[in-house]
């Protein structure tokens, strides 16, 4: 978990998740399988195999591809 300033804000600061994947775990889709009841939102599919890292619209979550990862077919 990464924790980053608000930008229109310089006294808040707010928390957003960071996950590393690996080539194997795409296509990545958002929420996770663990993440709690409480945290569920709309099932999203997030490219992260053209930048190398997408952001969740709907809980800023971020997913990064592995440092090395190779991305074979997609």
């Amino acid at each position: 978990m990464t924790t980053m300033s608000d930008p229109t804000s310089p006294n808040v600061t707010t928390v957003h998740d960071v996950h590393e994947v690996d080539a194997d775990d795409l296509p990545v889709s958002c929420p996770g399988p663990h993440t709690p009841v409480w945290n569920l939102h709309p099932k999203v599919y997030l490219d992260v195999a053209t930048t190398g890292s997408a952001r969740c619209p709907y809980c800023s979550a971020e997913y990064r591809l592995k440092p090395g990862a190779k991305v074979h077919g997609h």
